[in-house]
């Protein structure tokens, strides 16, 4: 295994967020990296669109805001600062890669359903990832 010195964690924030995080930390210590961790929102109109005339703008205010909230539990709970913690808003694999890049990360951990079939064929973000990265990535099996 390489030496990594900074290791980007890509978290949903659901429960499995937790082992994808586990599996980080024991490559940290093991490698004494520093550990970062990013959560993506995706804009609404993504998720619904851009041809609803809605403004999702409060929605989205909300969503952001409660996620803020949920990382910096997150980031307290496994031991990591503030100023490490990042959150962005755009495509997960895009925000992935370019955070990455920015924090010249040797390493992402990205938690992976394992999907099949036409799930997989529509693709992930742990894909996504993985085929646009320039640096190593974890692809952690979770839910399973």
């Amino acid at each position: 295994m390489s030496d990594y010195s900074k290791i980007l964690v890509a978290v949903d924030l659901s429960e499995d967020s937790a082992e994808v995080s586990h599996k980080a930390h024991s490559i940290a210590a093991v490698n004494n990296a520093e550990l970062h961790l990013i959560h993506v929102i995706e804009p609404l109109s993504f998720a619904y669109g851009g041809d609803i005339p809605m403004d999702f703008s409060g929605i989205q205010d909300e969503i952001h805001q409660q996620a803020s909230q949920q990382l910096s539990s997150f980031g307290h709970v496994n031991n990591i600062p503030i100023e490490r913690q990042h959150i962005v808003l755009g495509r997960p694999e895009v925000e992935i890669h370019s955070k990455a890049e920015e924090i010249a990360a040797d390493l992402i951990v990205v938690g992976s359903h394992g999907r099949y079939g036409l799930a997989l064929l529509m693709g992930s973000t742990a894909n996504g990832v993985l085929h646009g990265a320039s640096c190593d990535v974890l692809a952690v099996r979770v839910g399973s």
